[in-house]
């Protein structure tokens, strides 16, 4: 695993118009970067990919533990939603997408920082941006990459109706370029894809609606769950016959609490790192992280603290180690899973080591053969 310089190509902007790729440059500052890629060996890429199909089997078996236990308190769930999880678990309604924030530098298993189960971001990039990368600056290599096709075959295993509208909410460029990617992959699967603004959803008394007044019999909704709970129309969710995407039990891995609850249920895993929903009892420094926070906001790390206004439901206290550092940038891997299976990575960058929204997207490569 190593980290190279290079030159951007000289036309990247346009290239990245021509992808439809809005948000390359954000607030005038590159957030796709081509002055630097990654290079894995194959050996380290099947590291990866063994190391995120254990931690989604320990996920989910952490997740049926916390149905059966009613572990509501340890991941900082309301009681009075709970029934809608379990409701949603045991009808094993199925996930599309989910992506396992990994700390790795090549040596020792990669440890999980976080899993954002419920409304992962940075997947255009992931999948079509840095393979069309590839393609003009390493020809001859190859990438743990196969977001694209995995998307395609996905849609019609989730057992969905003929038409999914696509929502998110109207102030993020970035939200509405994952969504209106995935939206072209469910086309691609055959798929009738609608999108509307999320506050454009509609209520009846009895269904969700669109502004045609047309039934949502399922939606993709890259917002997150503890978000639509709180919002007026939330209360409607559990009475509707609606199939959201994510569905409602991702809620359970997408807070940080089940960060927690893996390290009750397997403890000294070596792909997991101690976390405990009190303070100081990891054995040594700490980063303290909000059940559900996000873009690295409110977190307090040996050294750092960032602003921002999540907290109110409490913290989760994980061991810190240091993201690697090469050149004054810190590096996460972002291991994608598409309908449960690994299928390529994505790696932020940030002058920090916490990775927030301003954090840049980094390609890789690696080769076959030595």
């Amino acid at each position: 695993m190593r980290r190279h310089r290079l030159t951007p190509r000289p036309d990247w902007r346009q290239r990245a118009r021509a992808l439809g790729f809005a948000y390359a440059e954000i607030a005038g500052e590159s957030y796709w970067d081509e002055t630097a890629c990654w290079e894995f060996t194959a050996a380290e890429v099947d590291i990866l990919d063994d190391a995120t199909a254990e931690l989604e089997r320990l996920t989910r078996s952490a997740a049926e533990y916390a149905i059966r236990n009613g572990r509501h308190q340890t991941l900082g769930i309301p009681e009075s939603v709970w029934p809608l999880l379990v409701r949603s678990w045991d009808r094993q309604e199925p996930s599309l997408y989910g992506r396992m924030d990994l700390r790795w530098d090549g040596t020792g298993p990669p440890k999980l920082l976080e899993y954002n189960a419920d409304t992962p971001t940075s997947l255009y990039e992931s999948s079509v941006v840095q393979w069309e990368w590839l393609s003009c600056a390493f020809p001859d290599a190859d990438q743990f990459n196969s977001i694209h096709e995995a998307l395609i075959a996905a849609w019609p295993t989730l057992r969905l109706p003929p038409t999914v509208h696509f929502t998110c909410s109207r102030d993020s460029e970035e939200d509405r370029g994952n969504v209106d990617y995935l939206r072209d992959t469910a086309i691609q699967a055959g798929l009738d894809a609608p999108f509307l603004n999320i506050d454009d959803i509609g209520w009846d008394g009895r269904r969700f609606l669109d502004l045609r007044n047309q039934e949502i019999r399922a939606a993709f909704k890259l917002y997150p769950w503890e978000a639509m709970l709180r919002d007026s129309f939330g209360e409607h969710i559990g009475s509707s016959s609606t199939r959201w995407i994510e569905p409602a039990w991702r809620l359970l891995l997408s807070g940080k609490g089940i960060l927690a609850l893996l390290w009750e249920l397997f403890p000294d895993h070596p792909n997991l790192l101690p976390a405990f929903r009190q303070p100081n009892r990891t054995g040594g420094l700490e980063i303290a992280k909000p059940l559900f926070g996000r873009e690295g906001n409110n977190i307090t790390a040996p050294g750092w603290r960032t602003d921002g206004p999540y907290g109110a439901e409490g913290f989760v206290h994980q061991a810190w180690m240091k993201l690697p550092q090469v050149d004054g940038r810190y590096a996460v891997i972002g291991s994608w899973l598409i309908a449960g299976v690994p299928h390529g990575v994505g790696i932020r960058e940030d002058s920090t080591p916490i990775t927030r929204d301003t954090s840049r997207f980094v390609p890789h490569f690696f080769r076959s053969v030595a």
